[in-house]
């Protein structure tokens, strides 16, 4: 199984396991709720999908990683109690509670979300002391005393014992209380991540040439050499980081990420010519339609197979980059269309446009709150400071004029609101532009030919390029798509025939 189709179990699980009638009691027995083991290489993922599921199933996360713990710290410090029992008085040893036991309760207080993931990372490579504890907690979701809350979902993940000497394999009792999910590196299900991540486009154009070289782990004579999926998203932040500082990335830097010496050179040439493909193609003036394309158009022509790859991704990364944009602009032009709803019935049980203040007072304290709870999301939050600073530009304009009646203040803040919304169309008007002209550069330069396949199938599974068309439109999307599903009729239709009556008949 590939990472994402793991992401895609556990928010079946999460679905499965918390389902409640009309009660609202949970229908799945708590008893048959098997927690998830992930298992698999290091570096595929595992981590970062568990928190996708989280985010996106919109339930709480506390993770933890068990070689960082102790048998004292998982199920807590022993301590004497008093009991009667059938008359007598006994001292009793007992436990605090755990501290991950505590964490759950804290993330349940501090989010107010009642139902989440337990995600215990590298379990199969706690110490021998901690190690009963863990198969206890995983056949009956206690740690010592202390059961895990109802609503809480067991994901744990390990590597296999080849990939990690201090890892160890579980016995039946332990497995068949678990629902084991073997997790392969598959590069197909990684690069749709990767797109909607935006890793550099020189990592995704060099794995598109070089498959074999995504995931690779292997013991030499000189030590362990190793290439992973962490690493190259690691590798993509130093890219983006260095290009910003306008710090050339050489191998020596490359080769702290992709650990394999084969591999680290092979890209570190790579990637000076992609830098150099960037700069002679010229991807943003032809796209803006600032310069005339039919040089460019000649140059891709006579290009070799991985220039012509490395091309178009080239101009996938521009246009991604101008699809967050747009996606950026949209959401925070939606978000301040709410806050002005929202607005219109706080203004009316007030004197003035003095109120306007106390609404944006009002909306500051709850992202204080929400903030410190975890209960929003990034990009929420940066759409809700842009809201906060629109408003206050607006109070600042309506204090210049001296306006204090409310339904002329209204007004004149749907006026201003209205710029926004033109600034929407206007960018909307300028990306369905690029995306045609990125069509028809790609046409020109190759034709129908894999070339314009990858870019298409590229662009399908991008999720913010599909919203973007389901939207807005693309007139060459449809139509290149409809050419290309006639070629693959067309192709399918010969082989059946090819297949019923024989070659020589074709």
């Amino acid at each position: 199984m590939n990472i994402q189709d793991a992401k895609q179990e556990i928010k079946n699980a999460l679905r499965t396991y918390f389902r409640r009638d009309e009660t609202g009691r949970y229908v799945f027995p708590a008893a048959c709720q098997r927690p998830l083991l992930l298992m698999g290489p290091p570096g595929i993922g595992k981590t970062a999908v568990v928190a996708q599921a989280a985010a996106e199933a919109g339930v709480g996360l506390v993770s933890y990683t068990m070689t960082h713990h102790t048998r004292q710290s998982a199920i807590g410090l022993p301590h004497i109690e008093t009991r009667d029992y059938q008359g007598t008085s006994v001292s009793v040893t007992s436990y605090t509670l755990s501290e991950i036991v505590a964490s759950v309760y804290d993330c349940m207080e501090r989010t107010g979300k009642g139902e989440g993931i337990l995600f215990l990372d590298e379990i199969n490579c706690v110490s021998e002391t901690l190690a009963p504890t863990m198969l206890q907690f995983l056949q009956n979701k206690t740690f010592g005393n202390h059961k895990i809350p109802e609503g809480w979902l067991i994901v744990a993940a390990g590597n296999p014992p080849g990939y990690n000497r201090s890892a160890r394999e579980f016995d039946v009792v332990t497995l068949d209380r678990v629902r084991q999910i073997d997790v392969a590196p598959e590069l197909a299900a990684w690069m749709d991540y990767a797109r909607q991540k935006r890793l550099h486009g020189a990592i995704l154009s060099y794995l598109g040439v070089h498959e074999d070289h995504f995931y690779r782990v292997e013991r030499r004579a000189d030590g362990l050499s190793f290439v992973t999926a962490r690493g190259w998203e690691d590798l993509s932040e130093l890219l983006r980081g260095y290009e910003s500082l306008d710090i050339p990335a050489a191998e020596a830097q490359i080769a702290q990420y992709l650990r394999n010496e084969d591999i680290a050179r092979s890209f570190a040439g790579y990637f000076r010519l992609y830098e150099k493909y960037g700069t002679a193609y010229g991807i943003p003036e032809i796209l803006d339609g600032s310069v005339d394309a039919a040089p460019y158009t000649a140059m891709g022509r006579q290009a070799p197979f991985d220039e012509r790859i490395a091309v178009v991704n080239l101009i996938l990364d521009y246009l991604d980059g101008q699809l967050i944009r747009y996606e950026r602009t949209d959401r925070n032009a939606t978000a301040l269309h709410q806050a002005l709803d929202t607005f219109k019935l706080f203004m009316k049980d007030r004197a003035d446009m003095e109120c306007l203040s106390d609404f944006i007072q009002s909306r500051r304290e709850a992202l204080r709150v929400k903030k410190e709870a975890g209960a929003i999301s990034a990009q929420e939050e940066d759409a809700e400071r842009w809201v906060l600073s629109r408003l206050a530009e607006y109070e600042l304009t309506l204090k210049a004029v001296s306006v204090r009646d409310k339904a002329e203040g209204f007004l004149q803040i749907k006026a201003l609101f209205q710029k926004e919304v033109a600034w929407r169309a206007e960018l909307v008007k300028a990306v369905k532009a690029q995306l045609d002209r990125a069509f028809a550069f790609l046409t020109d330069c190759f034709g129908d030919g894999q070339e314009i396949i990858l870019f298409m199938s590229a662009l399908t599974r991008l999720e913010r390029g599909m919203d973007f068309i389901c939207l807005h439109g693309c007139e060459p999307y449809l139509r290149c798509s409809r050419r290309l599903l006639y070629r693959e009729r067309e192709q399918s239709l010969r082989d059946a025939c090819r297949e019923a009556l024989g070659d020589d008949l074709l």
